[in-house]
């Protein structure tokens, strides 16, 4: 009876152990190819259960995902004008052809990698030198990118690679470049700044000068108004006097040397020199007359 169960469990072991051998499993994410002593025998491409011969074959997987190949440093590239530029990119790629890409590069993402680098630079070599550098960096920007991703498309094809997109991340100067740029950018920052400190300066001249004109108008308006209000007040004070005069010339003679003597007898530090007989006193002589 023991012996039994230990054939039973044996059995079993080895069974699972064949069963393991036999089964593999491709997921959504995965390609693979099955091999039989080195020779390719199947490819695998739907997700699913599948089986081989035990120890006779074996599988090989692929990722069938959208991988990403950055440049890292930037490339240098000429422009039509002889100009450098650093042109950082990337490229969206995907393997469509495990067959291909592996009869192409041995499976080899590396390689794969490299081949496409390649492509990528040699078709941005060939479209940089026919344009220039405001092309290049803005004008035909997305133009330029569309042209890469079929040129590289088309060459990924032969190694069973699918190309979904290049993108240049940065078209920029080399530094030496750059600095030149920058001085003549700030250059013409200073030319235009100074134009329009010049500009406004005019214009600050320009309106304070108005402001003064309509100053002295303003001015020689209100003098011509004062003067006129003026005259027109002497008019009539001298009408008035006039009249006053006519009515009674003694008085006003009076009057109007009273206001003389106030005038100048005003402070006590005053002295006036003049003749006794001077028409001057003629109300100061008669004053005595005119009490009794």
């Amino acid at each position: 009876m023991k012996i039994n169960i230990n054939i039973i469990l044996v059995g079993a072991v080895t069974v699972l152990i064949l069963m393991a051998l036999s089964l593999f499993v491709v997921d959504q994410r995965q390609a693979a190819i099955v091999f039989q002593l080195g020779e390719m025998v199947s490819v695998k491409t739907e997700p699913g259960l599948y089986f081989k011969a035990p120890l006779m074959q074996n599988v090989r997987f692929f990722d069938s995902r959208i991988l990403t190949l950055d440049t890292g440093e930037p490339e240098r590239f000429i422009t039509a004008e002889k100009k450098n530029v650093l042109v950082d990119s990337f490229v969206k790629w995907r393997i469509v052809d495990v067959k291909q890409y592996y009869n192409s590069v041995g499976g080899d993402e590396v390689q794969a990698k490299r081949r496409l680098m390649q492509t990528v630079n040699s078709s941005m070599r060939e479209e940089f030198g026919k344009r220039t550098i405001h092309e290049v960096v803005s004008g035909e920007r997305e133009n330029i990118m569309t042209v890469l991703r079929e040129k590289t498309d088309f060459d990924a094809r032969k190694i069973g690679v699918q190309v979904l997109d290049v993108r240049l991340k940065r078209v920029d100067f080399p530094l030496e470049i750059s600095e030149s740029v920058y001085r003549r950018m700030d250059a013409e920052r200073k030319r235009v700044a100074n134009e329009l400190r010049a500009s406004g300066a005019a214009e600050g001249e320009k309106i304070k000068a108005d402001a003064d004109k309509q100053r002295e108008v303003i001015l020689a308006e209100a003098y011509r108004e004062a003067q006129k209000t003026k005259g027109e007040g002497d008019a009539k004070a001298a009408a008035l006097y006039a009249a006053a005069f006519g009515r009674n010339p003694e008085f006003y003679s009076f009057y109007r040397s009273l206001e003389a003597y106030k005038q100048s007898f005003k402070n006590k530090s005053d002295v006036m020199v003049l003749d006794p007989s001077s028409a001057f006193f003629k109300y100061l002589k008669n004053s005595g007359k005119g009490g009794k």
